[in-house]
């Protein structure tokens, strides 16, 4: 439980924590709440020669509108997200999710930006920042930029675009003033990772659903859009019925794996059976 021995950086500023990534190759790891990361390095699943602390950073704290979108700073912590009144206001799935992460503890050192960058399948943000939408600013060396749509930004198990001396400073998401949104989980213990979640925000116009964004957690080894879903609820009655028969398509497209939590047979069910709630919630 003792983690391997490695160089440690605090940095100050966005360009330090680039120019000491890149400094230190591909072995180097950032901290930005350590609720991931802390527990890999105790086991030694991780045993990165430089760890580059993001927590120094004031520019990488706090939500602030930019025009139609929201900009929040990739070390502003879960608890942060929950309270803050612009999220609730035009990003309310993100807070609902953002709740569910973990336990009261994990949430207030814990970090979005950290577990958007973990890239863990049964994570509850990744497959949120995907049904908003969301773009993933990126800084690199050299003062490079670059936005990443969140569908793009997944790549596989634990692995993301970002590349060595890059890192993760914003998440922008659209303000949806008009959108009703919920996200919906099944896991089989408190505080336990998602076994199947999903996340849905919807838009009504004249008792029918206009738009749909339906993404779903743990169904694959990124987070999955679930587009069939999306196009079978557009421009159908908002109806408990019409519901139910799109959420027949939750699992296309989807490759769930089966472990000791369930079986890809008992997700695929789940996906079906969440999409449902969490869309007749989000219409309700």
């Amino acid at each position: 439980m003792i983690p391997a021995a490695f160089d440690y950086t605090r940095a100050s500023t966005v360009d330090e924590a680039v120019a000491a990534l890149a400094g230190a190759g591909e072995d180097a790891k950032v901290l930005a709440g350590g609720q991931s990361l802390i527990p890999l390095l105790r086991l030694r699943l991780a045993a990165p020669t430089t760890l580059v602390d993001l927590g120094g950073i004031a520019d990488l704290r706090g939500v602030r509108e930019e025009g139609d979108t929201l900009v929040i700073g990739a070390t502003t912590t879960h608890a942060a997200v929950i309270g803050d009144p612009l999220v609730g206001r035009y990003a309310p799935l993100l807070a609902q999710a953002t709740a569910t992460v973990a336990d009261r503890q994990v949430r207030h050192r814990g970090t979005i930006g950290g577990s958007l960058a973990h890239a863990d399948p049964a994570g509850d943000l990744p497959a949120v920042s995907v049904a908003l939408d969301a773009v993933l600013e990126v800084a690199g060396p050299a003062g490079a930029r670059r936005q990443v749509p969140a569908g793009e930004f997944f790549v596989d198990y634990l692995t993301t675009v970002l590349g060595p001396g890059e890192v993760l400073v914003a998440v922008r998401v659209p303000k949806r003033d008009n959108w009703s949104a919920h996200y919906e989980k099944f896991n089989r213990t408190a505080q336990a990772w998602a076994t199947v979640g999903v996340a849905a925000s919807v838009r009504r116009d004249n008792g029918s659903i206009a738009e749909a964004r339906v993404a779903l957690t743990n169904m694959a080894s990124t987070p999955v859009r679930a587009v069939a879903v999306e196009q079978a609820l557009a421009g159908v009655p908002a109806t408990a019925d019409a519901v139910a028969a799109a959420a027949e398509h939750a699992a296309e497209g989807t490759h769930p794996t089966s472990d000791l939590s369930a079986s890809a047979e008992y997700r695929t069910h789940l996906a079906r059976v969440l999409t449902r709630r969490a869309v007749l919630a989000a219409l309700r």
